[in-house]
Formats: structure tokens, C-alpha cells, sequence
């Protein structure tokens, strides 16, 4: 027996199910009673519910996409800010695709600090001295030269993509690159400067309202009108 309705917003301690029901996500049992260990939205999935956290920290996954700051440059690689709990170690060899002699070519000339790269999380291993392991040799990876990265909580990355990616799919229709992060960071990259600052708002705008019914649709007219208005303002 549940408790709760679709996209409710939940608080720790609400009731969300008797313990006969299936329930995932950060929940406890109480007296046979399922309850909300954080500030979450319920979602019916499948045969259960999922208790959708709205606060958090990333917590890192082998095959992830993120996208990171560089850091620090050390000997044989770089340190990058993933936004988690530790920063992640990119190796040289995951990173460049042709052997470089350390001793006659600085790492600086690939990555410096302050750089942004887009790459996926090879390892995940908490006994070593850097977690999380970083490679650039996969598709859709690599150094961003240019576009502007919006922060979210990471919590709020399954909303941005959407049931099936529809919600990012509606977000594509500006015609602009969009790489996901599922660190809390977004990428853009529009041939139009203002379409990068009007993404980046509407971005923001999920993340504030992800509990909103009803949403995808008015993100849809929000990004029709501003097409609309682009267009008669080009005549």
C-alpha cells in the first residue's frame, strides 16, 4: 500500500509505503512503514516507487559522463574537479592517443589548469590514492574549447534529461550541443552566444521547478517563444 502520489514532494520521515510494497531510494523501515530518510519526489516506476533525493553530492560510477575542471598538473597526469567527494586523476595514457616523451614535452601543452574536458569515469576504487579514474578515449570526450557550463546539483541531472531524454531532446531543439554531466555540469555550445545564456537559464529553471507538474510542456513554450521572437527580430 502507498502513501504518496506521483511527483509529491517528500520530507524526511513522510510515510511512502507499507514494508509489503516495493520502494528504492533513500528510505527506512519503521513499524512496517517505509519512510523518507531525505527531502525527495516520488516517482512511479514500473510496479514500485522511487524516491528521487533533491539534495546530494555526486557519487561517482564507472561509464559516467562528467565534465571537470582541471586542477593541478602533476607528474604523469592531471588532478580534476568532478564535483564529488575526492578529485579525479586523469593519466596521461587515458588522455592522448600517441605515446609523449614526459621529459621534452610539458603536460601543459594538453591541459592546463583551469581547462574544461568532458570524459568518462574508467574506475571507481576507494583503497587507491585518487578514486576515481578519468579517460578521454571514448566518443563524445575530450577538451572544451569553447561554451559555457551550467551548474546544477547532481541530483537534478535525471530531470534535465527527461523520461527517454525528453526533456533534453526539447532542450536540442535551439540546434546547440548539449553534453549532460552526471556530476551536475552541463555543457552548451550554440552558434549564437544569447542562445547559450537562454539555455543556461531555462537550465536553471528545471533544476528549481523539478518537482513541478507539467514541466517539459512549459519548457517547450518558454524555448518556442524565445525561437519566435529570434525570428521576428531578424526581419
Amino acid at each position: 500500500m502507498y502513501f504518496v502520489t506521483p511527483r509529491q514532494l517528500i520530507f524526511p520521515g513522510d510515510v511512502v509505503a507499507t514494508a509489503d510494497s516495493k520502494v528504492e531510494g533513500p528510505v527506512y523501515l519503521d513499524n512496517g512503514r517505509y519512510r523518507s530518510l531525505v527531502v525527495g519526489l516520488v516517482e512511479f516506476r514500473d510496479d514500485g516507487v522511487v524516491i528521487v533525493p533533491l539534495e546530494g553530492v555526486y557519487k561517482p560510477k564507472k561509464g559516467d559522463l562528467v565534465v571537470g575542471y582541471v586542477t593541478d598538473v602533476l607528474a604523469t597526469g592531471w588532478e580534476v574537479d568532478v564535483k564529488s567527494f575526492m578529485p579525479a586523476y586523469l593519466p596521461v595514457g587515458e588522455a592522448l592517443h600517441k605515446h609523449v616523451d614526459l621529459e621534452t614535452t610539458p603536460l601543459t601543452t594538453f591541459l592546463n589548469i583551469g581547462d574544461v574536458v568532458v570524459a568518462k569515469v574508467k574506475d571507481v576504487d576507494l583503497t587507491d590514492e585518487y578514486p576515481i579514474i578519468l579517460t578521454l578515449k571514448e566518443d563524445r570526450v575530450g577538451k572544451v574549447e569553447s561554451g559555457t557550463v551550467v551548474e546544477i546539483a547532481p541530483v537534478k541531472v535525471p530531470r534535465v534529461i527527461g523520461k527517454k531524454g525528453s526533456m533534453l531532446n526539447t532542450l536540442m531543439e535551439l540546434g546547440c550541443d548539449i553534453v549532460v554531466g552526471q556530476n551536475g555540469r552541463i555543457w552548451i555550445r550554440c552558434k549564437d552566444a544569447h542562445d547559450e545564456v537562454f539555455l543556461a537559464s531555462i537550465i536553471r529553471k528545471i533544476e528549481a521547478e523539478s518537482h513541478v507538474m507539467g514541466l517539459t510542456d512549459r519548457v517547450k513554450a518558454e524555448i518556442e517563444n524565445y525561437k519566435r521572437t529570434k525570428q521576428q527580430a531578424a526581419v
